[in-house]
């Protein structure tokens, strides 16, 4: 009887399976209309037949959009209800009434909370003690009640502990607007202060402050203002202009509270200002005039700042400190060697300690130094698919340390350390609800696959046990590659609703991110950036080999420019992938590059190259997953982006389905989803996140005949 029922059951499943297909055919998808434009560079003409969607006011391209998600809809009506399973799964893993683990800053003890039933935080304080009486600073769900989109941040305090600066983005553009709140009154002052990175600090006399404002058009950072509080913003004065267009700049005080800095940033150079905090009417210093490749960013304590760098060639970086009254380079002496084997990311400074942060072997390493040198050890971490990483630490009078560890299986933990004793209490472990978890459940590995070119490149895995390892579990493999970010291997209550249903998931740690140190990044830029696609593919090739998956159950997942890495792979090796996601994708690589206009355009190009010079022209040419659509098959794929994506822009996915619709040669699915009141993070709610999450992952489980 048993195994009749499984029979029917196998039979009612394939029969819809095939009524789902028969549907599906019934549905046709835009075809966009096609306006060839001819774009000439170095002698070279292209033919974009889409590029009329880069056009964001014109109706013709929101009927476009919108005639797409319409298709989209329709191909996945089948799993509308899955998705809502789906979503009421993982908001069910989620401690809805939580908080976050206050921290102590100049008399107050600072707290961001959840209630239950609502997607935004609550943002409070206590005086003194933790039993103090709560000061609700802000409630976001109050102020995000009558938007689509609602982000606040830059949340600054002044020393006097009477307001706070804050911005508010509504659009989801990364345009903030600045306010001032008086939290002894509740009162938010008249002034605004748009167009801004949203961020700002406060001079010691209470009524200074500084920010920076963003380029109207390419959204650059390009200006720091100083404004006083009480007067009309448009009268604010303009301390600092980055005038090199290929740098963004920002503002903010050092730990010690004694110095406001103005740091400029491209992909290979650093420079910075600084100006006592207790004199805004004073001018800023430049720490060390900037050089071309010379990186450098700084920390005060006492009578030094201390310096991390790459001077001397310092690949890894290394640190060195320099008195407060002679920065220049010239005075600056070695506190910490360049190591060949160690990546320095940061340090901590302490009254009688100094914690570095450093990466070895691709892991996350927690350095304590005491300042006498009678002691130097690493906080001991116990396997290899953890990430470890130093939280808040706003005191230095303190001997503790506070860090914030997690891992593939294990659920975040904040940890309070003691670095003279060694003791330490776990100060909050996240919450797994439904009572389902239990993290004896799950395996965790690390793994080395071997490149086209020889090259061993990690790869982090998790599954839940039981897992068949024959090749027949589908898994999903995530990787990023760009701008030296580091994915490292994370815990996610999400990510179980594709465990506890069979899948493999695998972060691939390719060239591009810095896990194994710089040269893992530069090894995977400019002229070697297709280390990271075919990293990516080789890493595909071994988990097939080693029987974790087959092509069949193979499903690949990134966003933005790990977008572009999805856009690469699927012209290169489209037979590998059972079904590709692409978020918010950076795939019009050529285009976009060579329009200056277009926002973070200038500042990328020791990223990717500038393609005003030939030869960069070509190479990026070589690999952009638009300029390299072809007539072959494409794997299953669901597209997103955000209408009001500032960081990479909706006509760059747009165009890329339909150029896709137009020569693919193949009948699997292809579905783009823009979302019309969101930009690059997507929707802003906790909540409302999460159905971005279940329609991905509905879109992999229906693949896989996965729907329950």
């Amino acid at each position: 009887m048993k195994r009749l029922l499984v029979f029917l059951l196998g039979c009612v499943t394939f029969a819809t399976a095939q009524n789902n297909t028969e549907l599906k055919k019934d549905i046709k998808a835009p075809i966009a209309k096609k306006a060839a434009k001819e774009l000439e560079m170095h002698g070279d003409v292209r033919i974009d037949n889409y590029f009329w969607m880069n056009q964001r006011e014109d109706p013709e391209v929101i009927a476009y959009l919108e005639a797409e998600n319409d298709y989209n809809d329709k191909m996945t009506s089948h799993t509308k209800e899955f998705q809502s399973e789906l979503f009421e799964e993982m908001k069910s893993r989620i401690k809805e009434d939580d908080e976050s683990v206050p921290y102590k800053l100049n008399g107050y003890w600072y707290i961001t909370r959840f209630e239950k039933g609502y997607d935004y935080p609550i943002y409070s304080r206590k005086k003194e003690t933790q039993d103090a009486p709560e000061e609700i600073m802000f409630n976001v769900n109050e102020m995000a009640r009558d938007f689509d989109y609602y982000s606040l941040g830059g949340l600054n305090v002044t020393p006097d502990n009477k307001l706070v600066a804050f911005g508010t983005d509504t659009l989801s553009r990364r345009k903030y607007t600045i306010r001032i709140k008086n939290l002894e009154t509740g009162e938010i002052y008249d002034e605004q202060i748009k167009n801004t990175t949203g961020g700002s600090t406060w001079a010691n006399d209470n009524k200074t402050l500084y920010y920076t404002k963003k380029d109207p058009q390419t959204l650059r950072s390009y200006r720091i203002y100083k404004h006083i509080l009480g007067t009309d913003p448009k009268e604010d004065l303009l301390v600092y202009e980055e005038g090199d267009e290929t740098f963004n700049t920002y503002v903010y005080k050092s730990k010690s509270r004694e110095y406001i800095i103005i740091g400029s940033h491209s992909t290979l150079t650093t420079e910075y200002r600084f100006l006592d905090a207790d004199k805004p009417e004073g001018e800023f210093t430049v720490f060390q005039p900037r050089q071309r490749g010379l990186e450098y960013s700084i920390s005060h304590f006492e009578d030094y700042f201390y310096v991390v760098t790459n001077k001397d060639k310092a690949t890894n970086f290394k640190l060195m400190r320099t008195p407060v009254d002679n920065t220049g380079m010239d005075n600056w002496v070695d506190v910490i060697p360049h190591r060949k084997d160690f990546l320095l990311e940061d340090i901590d400074i302490f009254k009688d300690y100094l914690v570095v942060s450093e990466r070895a072997n691709g892991l996350n390493k927690i350095r304590i130094i005491k300042w006498d040198d009678s002691e130097e050890f690493y906080i001991p971490f116990d396997n290899e698919t953890y990430t470890a990483y130093t939280s808040i630490n706003p005191d230095f009078e303190t001997d503790i340390l506070r860090y914030t560890y997690n891992s593939l299986t294990t659920p975040t933990s904040v940890v309070e350390y003691n670095m003279s004793t060694g003791d330490k209490v776990v100060l909050k472990e996240q919450e797994v609800l439904g009572g389902k978890f239990d993290k004896n459940n799950y395996v965790s590995e690390r793994l080395w696959a071997t490149a086209s070119d020889g090259t061993k490149v990690p790869v982090s895995l998790v599954y839940r046990m039981g897992t068949k390892i024959d090749g027949s579990s589908p898994l999903l493999q995530y990787a990023y590659g760009s701008y030296g970010s580091t994915i490292d291997p994370y815990f996610s209550t999400v990510r179980l609703s594709l465990l506890d249903r069979g899948f493999i998931y695998a972060i691939a740690h390719i060239r591009g991110g810095e896990y194994l140190g710089r040269e893992w990044y530069e090894d995977g830029k400019l002229f070697t950036k297709k280390n990271t696609f075919t990293d990516f593919i080789d890493v595909s090739e071994f988990l097939i080999k080693e029987n974790y998956t087959s092509s069949n159950h193979l499903y690949a997942m990134g966003g933005s420019a790990g977008g572009l890495l999805m856009g690469a792979i699927v012209n290169m090796a489209p037979n590998l992938y059972n079904g590709v996601i692409s978020a918010v994708p950076f795939v019009d690589v050529v285009t976009t590059m060579l329009d200056d206009s277009i926002p973070l355009t200038t500042g990328e190009y020791d990223e990717w190259g500038n393609p005003n010079n030939k030869d960069y022209y070509e190479y990026m040419k070589s690999y952009s997953p638009y300029d390299n659509v072809e007539n072959q098959d494409y794997p299953n794929m669901l597209v997103t982006t955000g209408l009001h994506d500032s960081q990479v822009q909706y006509w760059e996915p747009a165009k890329w389905v339909a150029k896709l619709r137009e020569l693919k040669t193949d009948n699997n699915t292809l579905l783009l989803h823009t979302n019309m009141d969101a930009g690059h993070g997507g929707a802003s709610g906790r909540f409302e996140a999460l159905k971005e999450v279940a329609e991905e992952y509905a879109f992999l489980l229906d693949l896989e005949g996965i729907n329950e």
